[in-house]
């Protein structure tokens, strides 16, 4: 169908006149400008992954606070030290034991 087979059905009809200016507001609102339902949905995307994004920071944050105040203790200190990077006491031999 073409535009001029569209525009004689459209006047043929009384309200065809009606018909047009809806579906051209309807285009408008949904697909141009910065305040279209096309941009609201993408920032609404955005914004649900930013504050995903922020979640994950406040959790790692927290979790890093928690290991700070763990390491204030010497012993604990001295056990993250072992466990992390293998050291020891000059006394004592390490044994790494891999498991499949």
């Amino acid at each position: 169908m073409s535009f001029s087979e569209f525009w004689t059905i459209i006047k043929i009809r009384k309200w065809g006149k009606y018909v047009l200016t809806i579906l051209i507001f309807l285009v408008i609102f949904l697909f141009v400008g910065d305040q279209s339902m096309l941009h609201f949905w993408r920032r609404g995307r955005e914004i649900n992954r930013l504050e995903e994004q922020r979640d994950m920071y406040r959790a790692n944050s927290e979790r890093a606070m928690r290991e700070i105040q763990m390491l204030q203790n010497p012993d604990s200190l001295e056990r993250y030290a072992r466990e992390h990077y293998f050291m020891r006491n000059s006394n004592e031999d390490i044994y790494l034991v891999e498991e499949n």
